[in-house]
């Protein structure tokens, strides 16, 4: 689409961080076409499907009336209004005063107990609320680091404990000594199923799900990983087990627990259901433990289980965790 197909006009409130408006007339050459085809070539910078947001949202009007849809056909003349409210992604770093329990806190390193539901890093559908966005209003500087400082991750749905670097050179030791494995993460999870009495490990790859690209799974192209694996009780329905943590992959024991047919309770992309209350994936990040980036003293982290596992685990084994 050629720039001389407009006549525009561009227009910039004076208030603090406005959205920019454009305007422009629609030529003869573009007489008929779709009205979310003509005004990429108002802001060619967006995404087309970014653009038919503005419009499902009322940001576009045609002849001074909001336009119907982003299908709507334009005539030769007609004048477009429009209103560049920026895309999800641009808004995805910024500050948000969020609660955050924090356990520990130095100069150089935070400790956090992640509450379930709660996303660590902006991504498509969660752009904001994030735990990132929450670093951000409570640390200004962390801006310049890489991720804020978030060196690992928890699935959405996995409560419990995580270390945030403050500092770059903090930040690169624990990443150094996460892909080490100097960084020891043990978790409680309650599966479906018996698991055996005895303590065993999971030493197999982790991929994408070649047939549900929303799932990982264990495939011989993906990535090595291992995760150990003790029963602390069972009742033959359910067990409540200890897991540890050798690598880091994407839900990986949440996948490695399942390919042994013992999926998480509540955790229905793998094959689990809800039971005993819990209606998410069953798992909790209850210790972490490592050496401090910048001192080398030895730091270790236990958090309880949170209210909606705490009722069934206590039922399995007999005792709070």
């Amino acid at each position: 689409m050629k720039d001389e197909s407009y006549r525009l006009e561009t227009a910039v409130d004076a208030e603090d961080d406005p959205p920019e408006t454009r305007e422009g007339s629609v030529a003869e050459a573009l007489h008929g076409e779709r009205l979310d085809k003509v005004i990429v070539g108002l802001a060619p910078e967006f995404s087309r499907s970014h653009l038919q947001g503005l419009i499902k949202g009322g940001q576009v009007q045609v002849d001074g009336k909001p336009a119907a849809s982003a299908a709507q056909r334009v005539r030769a003349g007609q004048r477009i209004a429009m209103t560049l409210l920026p895309t999800e992604e641009s808004r995805a770093y910024r500050a948000e005063a969020l609660p955050m329990a924090v356990v520990y806190e130095d100069d150089d390193l935070l400790v956090v107990d992640k509450e379930a539901g709660r996303v660590v890093h902006p991504a498509a559908g969660n752009w904001s609320g994030t735990l990132l966005n929450g670093l951000l209003d409570r640390y200004p500087q962390s801006a310049a680091l890489p991720r804020a400082g978030i060196v690992h991750r928890l699935d959405k749905d996995t409560s419990g404990l995580m270390v945030v670097g403050k500092s770059l050179v903090a930040v690169t030791a624990l990443v150094r000594a996460i892909a080490g494995r100097e960084v020891r993460r043990r978790y409680l999870a309650i599966a479906h199923g018996k698991a055996p009495a005895a303590a065993f490990s999971v030493e197999a790859p982790i991929g994408r799900d070649p047939q549900m690209r929303l799932r990982m799974a264990v495939t011989g192209s993906g990535k090595a990983a291992r995760t150990d694996v003790e029963r602390i009780a069972s009742d033959g329905v359910l067990s409540a087990l200890r897991c540890t943590l050798h690598t880091g992959r994407t839900h990986q024991i949440r996948v490695h627990l399942a390919s042994r047919g013992l999926p998480l309770v509540g955790d229905r992309l793998y094959g689990g259901r809800p039971a005993e209350g819990i209606e998410r994936q069953a798992l909790h990040a209850a210790q972490l433990a490592f050496a401090h980036p910048l001192s080398g003293r030895p730091l270790a982290f236990a958090s309880p289980l949170p209210a909606d596992l705490a009722p069934a685990w206590r039922q399995l084994t007999g005792s709070a965790a």
